[in-house]
């Protein structure tokens, strides 16, 4: 039985909803493969220190965005530092770990610690294949994503196939896939009426439908949209999902509302409110809005000095792709929603938004098969 080692890290959601995506294609295709998810820092770096930080400071809702213009000038440099600093003792730690479970294929899907993974791998088990899987849709150089070392790189979009082609890389090495991995769940056919749902939501049947969500913390940004399209005069209705940010949704429930509204805590069934909605409007997360896309949801989203460097690119991608609208201010949503919401307009955009048919997950779990039954794919010397 093969033994398939994910390494990652819990700081923000994409990192462990791109695991078990995975882990559940694979049980899907009923492959004998044992499957492994490393938390790299505290199983092999011995700190849960960049998760705190992280998950603490720039994700917390309660010390606002301005937090994440620091993101970029120090604490990904930060992050940098420290696994500088820690290398040798952590490629030490790695190198035992290895030996010591001796997995037969290393997937990493996080950024910053790939050169540190190449490297534990050539010095104890240089015949098992590495594969970067970004959970984003370009890279931020350098030393994010992309280095420039003998391995495969998993590139969900063409701008990360041009970056990989910049340092080096070639065909051989580079597996396209249609975009990034999101949970097979989102592909599952949904058998219910979308207008008696509706309804037993307290819902209108028939009123376009905006679905609010800005992952599994929620955000005041919400509330934000909400007012917009609460002082607009646009005819629609919302379902928020408000993930673990209780307060907010308590809010939400108590504000006074002309328009429908349906506010939901954290839920695993995102797949059945995208079902019941007509369009997405949420932060830049290439997670969430490939989930959205996968359902034939047009996006709405922010791009702003606030925006996540790692996220600056997927509203670029939205509007080029011609899958929905990018705002400066959530605050100037309804103005979004008006356009989206032009006869003919809401229809062209979902159309868009399905062409694109998304199998990444299936991609990948292909991917790994073949290299996994055939060893001997694995690139040769890096040039």
């Amino acid at each position: 039985m093969k033994k398939v080692y994910l390494m990652s890290a819990d700081m923000g959601g994409g990192h462990d909803s791109t695991a078990k995506a995975l882990q559940k294609a694979i049980e899907m295709r009923q492959l004998p493969w044992q499957f492994h998810v490393v938390e790299f820092f505290k199983e092999i770096g011995g700190t849960s220190l960049p998760q705190t930080v992280y998950n603490n400071l720039v994700l917390k809702e309660s010390w606002g965005s301005w937090v994440r213009i620091f993101n970029e000038p120090i604490l990904v440099p930060s992050l940098k530092l420290k696994v500088r600093l820690n290398y040798s003792a952590w490629l030490k730690r790695l190198k035992s770990y290895l030996y010591q479970h001796k997995p037969d294929i290393v997937i990493s899907l996080f950024p910053y610690i790939n050169r540190i993974l190449y490297e534990g791998l050539q010095a104890t088990l240089p015949n098992v294949p590495f594969i970067t899987l970004p959970i984003d849709f370009a890279d931020c150089p350098p030393h994010f994503w992309i280095e420039q070392q003998d391995q495969f790189l998993i590139c969900p979009t063409e701008r990360m196939v041009e970056q990989a082609q910049e340092l080096g890389y070639r065909e051989e090495q580079i597996l396209r896939t249609s975009g990034v991995v999101i949970n097979p769940r989102f592909y599952e056919p949904i058998d219910c009426d979308r207008a008696v749902e509706r309804q037993r939501l307290g819902l209108e049947p028939d009123l376009p439908t905006a679905l609010v969500m800005f992952g599994g913390r929620g955000s005041n940004a919400m509330l934000e949209v909400a007012q917009s399209l609460e002082r607009s005069s646009l005819n629609l209705q919302l379902i928020l999902i408000c993930g673990r940010d209780k307060k907010l949704a308590d809010t939400l429930r108590r504000s006074q509302s002309r328009l429908p509204r349906y506010v939901e805590n954290y839920t695993s069934e995102i797949p059945y409110y995208m079902y019941l909605s007509d369009f997405f409007i949420g932060k830049p997360g290439p997670g969430s809005m490939s989930e959205a896309l996968a359902m034939k949801l047009p996006v709405i989203t922010v791009s702003n000095a606030f925006t996540m460097l790692q996220e600056r690119y997927n509203p670029e991608w939205i509007a080029s792709n011609e899958v929905g609208i990018v705002v400066r201010d959530f605050r100037e949503v309804d103005r979004a929603v008006a356009q989206l919401l032009v006869p003919d307009n809401l229809a062209r955009y979902r159309a868009k938004a399905a062409a694109l048919n998304n199998q990444a997950v299936f991609e990948v779990v292909d991917f790994l098969e073949g290299i996994l039954e055939k060893p001997e794919v694995r690139s040769k010397e890096f040039v």
